[in-house]
């Protein structure tokens, strides 16, 4: 699905991430881990074309990111369901609105029935007419989930989706990105909650990758 070889990224003369290596085989289940500033976001950044590797390739679905053209790109970023770290809203449209903007901007019909249960599936039904402000950080981050699976991607990227709400929060995230890759789903979450990573050992078969010395390591076996 998303392979790097020999992938490094870098700016200003200096190297962020180097020579990574690494395949996202279909229906895998993956944490990345590292200290704050090690380059996980950069690194997720990566495997959406988002950023573009300075030296070495990146493989998306068959194909070199850096000879896809915009709508190539577009269409790549319709498979990888992103959750980003500020899950980002527009204030004026509602809540589910929000979330079914995805369709809206591909310019897809949106089924009002699947939207509803997708929004039951996250736990936020009742909120569905509520503006963003008025959302708690567990809400937001659940909507943001929405958001990155409405458009049916095969593959989940979360970047510390559980950085900033509480532990049972944390563990009703994690059990929603579990049952994503139960479905067949390929997720990577990048996390520093070490706990969080203990906690899905019981649920679900993971690797663990960190981030060291601009390097990506196997951190251990399955979990």
């Amino acid at each position: 699905m998303i392979e790097l070889e020999n992938a490094s990224y870098g700016y200003g003369g200096g190297e962020i991430l180097t020579e990574m290596s690494l395949k996202l085989a279909p229906g895998s289940f993956h944490f990345l881990t590292g200290p704050s500033g090690a380059g996980k976001t950069t690194f997720l950044k990566l495997l959406y074309a988002e950023l573009l590797p300075t030296h070495g390739t990146v493989t998306c679905f068959g194909r070199n990111v850096r000879s896809m053209d915009r709508d190539e790109v577009a269409g790549l970023r319709r498979k990888v369901g992103v959750v980003h770290q500020d899950c980002q809203f527009l204030d004026h449209l509602s809540m589910a609105e929000n979330v079914a903007m995805p369709l809206t901007v591909a310019g897809r019909s949106i089924d009002v029935e699947e939207l509803v249960e997708l929004l039951a599936w996250v736990g936020l039904k009742a909120q569905m007419d509520a503006l963003p402000p008025s959302l708690s950080g567990g809400e937001r981050q659940r909507a943001a989930l929405a958001r990155a699976v409405i458009s049916g991607p095969d593959i989940i990227l979360a970047d510390e989706p559980t950085g900033n709400v509480d532990w049972e929060m944390s563990l009703r995230l994690l059990q929603l990105l579990v049952e994503l890759n139960r479905m067949g789903k390929t997720v990577v979450i990048a996390t520093h909650d070490m706990n969080l990573i203990r906690q899905a050992k019981a649920h679900v078969a993971a690797r663990v990758l960190r981030i060291k010395g601009r390097r990506l390591h196997l951190a251990g076996a399955d979990l």
